[in-house]
């Protein structure tokens, strides 16, 4: 029966070209549906300041910071915790130095515990938003900008809550290859000293 076959094939065709577009799909919506909720820790992302006034309530906000392996960096921020009213909006700055003789690059993932309040966690401004590339020896001041949304203060839930914990990861990105320099050329990305920027773009 060769037209039933050909239904067949159309059909598991089919079935497979929809699975496929779901798994390309899933980590979008997946994505977006953390940003959305907060779930799992997921900070939200604030194009301005507050428009609510600045609470009396405080949070003590501690700032973690971890490299994976395979990525030659040092990460620390320059301070370990910070009292923030809700509402206030707040600047650290985190040292990075690559320790590598060579460019390397790294994306930054990040969460905030409990994860319970990264509904209530809104960033402006971030490294983390974008890979960073740093050249052989390069230091580099890294800048968030962030507060906590005064909301938080009418979810009875976070009542008890005086903490929050801010946690980044940076995690090795592989660079594509750079073309074999020409004779006499030097190649781009050496350097002959350790630079130190302080990064405005965040």
């Amino acid at each position: 029966m060769p037209g039933r076959d050909l239904l067949v094939a159309f059909l598991c065709g089919g079935f497979v070209a929809i699975m496929v577009g779901v798994s390309y799909a899933a980590v979008p919506l997946y994505s977006w549906f953390c940003r959305t909720t907060g779930f799992g820790g997921t900070t939200q992302i604030a194009h301005s300041a507050p428009a609510h006034e600045v609470s009396g309530r405080t949070i003590t906000v501690r700032f973690d910071s971890n490299v994976a392996p395979g990525l030659p960096w040092i990460f620390e921020p320059e301070r370990r915790t910070v009292d923030v009213k809700l509402g206030q909006v707040v600047t650290i700055y985190y040292a990075v130095t690559n320790e590598s003789a060579r460019v390397t690059a790294g994306q930054a993932g990040y969460n905030v515990t409990p994860p319970t309040v990264g509904i209530y966690f809104e960033k402006i401004n971030c490294f983390c938003f974008t890979q960073q590339t740093m050249k052989p020896g390069e230091k580099r001041d890294m800048a968030v900008v962030f507060y906590v949304d005064p909301k938080l203060a009418k979810d009875s839930e976070q009542d008890t809550l005086s903490n929050i914990t801010l946690s980044y990861t940076f995690y090795p990105v592989r660079l594509a290859p750079s073309p074999a320099p020409q004779a006499g050329e030097r190649q781009e990305g050496v350097a002959d000293s350790t630079d130190t920027v302080k990064s405005g773009h965040i």
